[in-house]
């Protein structure tokens, strides 16, 4: 995946692996984030994390910190370089649900795959995994506050969605990764499955790719409907289109198809309770019904030809009936269980796997909590702009679920999966002033202005909002 000869700094598995380009990229990164205001820092991080691949990494004392670690750390120094606001202050709504499921999944994740090696090697690694994934995903929390920053956050997506939709674009009709050539860490040309190019622009694999365009849809509507951004969220929903469709994978479109059929529901929206009972009933009787178990309904999904359907329903008969060998503490022998057991081409599995029975429940503890905090801040909107906010923001939350029954998120694609967790746990909060110490906070539900924002910070007595330390 990464030539030897490509002006590489180091290179192998235990080296630094990290092409100029993408050096100076980071470098870039690194000092825009110390050079702009607190509330920007957010531009040139989600900026670095996704156009800068993964596959580039810089060893240093044996931790490999890919873009998204690197980042996060050096995300986190910034905040702490910050003049602390006077009282002390914590992230927009304090400790939630969410932030509880989040970090329940990364430590059971952490432990459980520790205790499947038992070895220093598994400690380190889980170490760094730990450390990227709640690294990143809090440092979200600290700097997404208010309704600017959401929209903020989404349109810096909207930006790297244009970019990656024209390289993939380029790479379907050159059969040449733009982002391969010149910045490294990924393959330099696509993959091609019966006749159709896959492409996969600065992402691991082009599923993923796809995955990052289809659910940047609902969030896109969002910038349409709340903040009036039209030609941005306009140029979002035509980019993220784009990357569905030339990724060439059925999961993108099955994941787009999710989030638009979502929004669709909005007409018989206080009548979900009775839908869902009414699938479940489905899949039920449909499971007593069938010959094959009902997930083997999956198989039988075959959106752009050539998809391996089949897999993804065998992957879960195989792990429901490997129930014994990983609901303690996950396991690592997936692939002594059948043919390409190994490819966890589906992140629910590759939970369970990974992190055993209680691993599973708090990652679907984020994902009910999302729905959950979506449902009630709807009905407390009442009617409106804001209830069809809350609802769009659902569907964000059921495109990823889509997603989640085709693929794994290996690469950056889990910080779009993080974007939107800190988006959720701040539009859903309530409208209301709580108390710090000496500090007073403003938590920002979905409908709140700027200048709420700005007069907090000023009663602070600062123009820079400083380090916002974590307390639950």
């Amino acid at each position: 995946m990464i030539p030897s000869d490509h002006f590489y700094i180091g290179g192998g598995a235990t080296a630094t692996a990290i092409t100029v380009v993408a050096a100076v990229l980071l470098l870039v990164t690194v000092v825009s984030m110390f050079a702009l205001p607190r509330r920007y820092v957010l531009v040139p991080l989600l900026l670095g994390v996704f156009l800068v691949p993964s596959g580039n990494v810089l060893v240093v004392g044996g931790l490999h910190l890919m873009p998204g670690r690197l980042l996060a750390l050096v995300g986190w120094v910034r905040v702490a370089w910050a003049r602390p606001p006077k009282g002390g202050a914590r992230f927009a709504g304090g400790c939630n649900a969410i932030d509880i499921a989040f970090l329940g999944w990364g430590i059971a994740t952490a432990v459980a795959v520790t205790i499947q090696w038992m070895s220093m090697p598994a400690l380190i690694n889980q170490c760094g995994a730990l450390g990227g994934n709640l690294g990143m995903y809090f440092l979200l929390r600290q700097l997404i506050r208010g309704t600017e920053d959401i929209a903020r956050a989404i349109k810096v997506l909207v930006v790297v969605a244009a970019i990656v939709a024209l390289g993939m674009v380029c790479e379907r009709l050159t059969l040449r990764n733009f982002f391969g050539i010149v910045v490294g860490g990924v393959q330099e040309a696509p993959l091609v499955r019966e006749g159709r190019v896959r492409s996969q622009g600065p992402f691991q694999h082009a599923i993923l790719a796809g995955v990052f365009g289809a659910t940047l849809v609902p969030p896109c509507l969002w910038l349409w409907k709340k903040h009036r951004s039209r030609w941005l969220a306009g140029l979002g929903l035509l980019s993220g289109t784009v990357m569905t469709l030339t990724a060439a994978s059925s999961t993108p479109v099955m994941a787009y198809a999710g989030g638009v059929l979502s929004l669709f529901l909005w007409p018989i929206r206080r009548k979900m309770r009775a839908l869902r009972w009414g699938i479940g009933l489905t899949l039920t009787v449909l499971h007593l019904a069938m010959k094959a178990p009902v997930w083997f309904l999956i198989a039988r999904v075959d959106v752009v030809g050539g998809s391996a359907s089949f897999d993804r329903a065998y992957l879960i008969d195989t792990c429901v009936r490997h129930f014994s060998d990983w609901w303690l503490c996950g396991t690592h022998d997936m692939a002594n269980w059948g043919w390409s057991m190994w490819d966890q081409s589906n992140q629910f599995v590759a939970v369970a796997d990974g992190g055993g029975l209680l691993a599973l429940a708090f990652f679907i503890g984020i994902v009910s909590r999302c729905f959950g905090g979506v449902g009630t801040a709807r009905r407390d909107a009442g009617s409106g702009r804001e209830e069809v906010c809350m609802w769009i923001l659902g569907a964000a939350v059921f495109a990823h679920v889509m997603a989640f029954f085709g693929v794994s998120y290996f690469d950056q694609t889990v910080v779009a999966w993080f974007v939107l967790l800190a988006i959720i746990s701040v539009a859903t909060l309530p409208l209301e002033v709580q108390s710090s110490g000496t500090a007073r906070l403003a938590t920002y539900p979905c409908g709140a202005s700027a200048a709420a924002e700005e007069v907090d910070y000023a009663e602070l007595g600062q123009t820079d909002s400083g380090s916002v330390q974590f307390s639950a």
